[in-house]
């Protein structure tokens, strides 16, 4: 499973790929709009440290809009992938920017139904929220578990990338569920190296080593 590192901060993006472990970033107008620079300046920078998919969202609401932002957007760097909300209107777009070669990944996707449509117009990337349909009382990791079932059935190639990941457990859940990507904010992606057993573990051998060596 790839993981993807879900924020717009260059700090963050900086450490978690010097692990050699990030597969890719994605971003959206809020996670920008906290860094307060030029969006544009910001998501080539982001392409150039990790030199993989970077999603980076169109703000249009038609179409035309979005279809326009979109050949923007893949302008910028040949690893950006236009994200484009799910609906009426973005599936229109998706199936247009497929056609053009221009890679997408189709967010806001909360029932399997929606995941299907966004496959079938050619999505490069479809991304169930699972952190928010939880916060509702629903079973996120069931709509991707659906979801992969739907896409084995049928062979498609479009990808599923687990978001709004609430906490590790979710990013366990997505790897068990056939997932292709996870994408987590960097807190999430800082806990994968941590657990108290291993650091009481580590502290006894160098201990004990220095028993060896006094």
């Amino acid at each position: 499973m790839k993981i993807f590192l879900d924020t717009a901060n260059l700090d963050e993006i900086r450490k978690a790929a010097e692990t050699g472990i990030i597969d890719g970033v994605t971003t959206n107008p809020s996670l920008v709009a906290k860094e307060g620079r030029d969006f544009r300046d910001l998501i080539k920078e982001i392409c150039d440290i990790v030199q993989r998919p970077v999603s980076a969202e169109v703000i249009s609401t038609e179409t035309e809009g979005m279809i326009r932002e979109a050949m923007e957007l893949s302008g910028i760097s040949e690893h950006i992938v236009v994200k484009i909300p799910m609906t009426r209107e973005g599936i229109r777009a998706i199936k247009e920017l497929s056609g053009k070669g221009v890679k997408t990944n189709c967010t806001l996707i909360f029932n399997p139904l929606q995941a299907l449509a966004a496959a079938k117009a050619g999505a490069t990337y479809v991304s169930p929220f699972v952190g928010r349909l939880d916060d509702i009382g629903h079973d996120g990791m069931l709509l991707v578990k659906t979801i992969v079932e739907i896409f084995r059935n049928y062979n498609f190639s479009t990808q599923i990338i687990v978001a709004s990941a609430r906490h590790p457990l979710h990013v366990l859940q997505a790897a068990l569920s056939g997932a292709h990507i996870v994408t987590v904010p960097y807190k999430i992606f800082d806990q994968f190296f941590n657990h108290p057993l291993t650091d009481i573990g580590l502290e006894r051998f160098l201990k004990d080593w220095e028993k060896l060596h006094v």
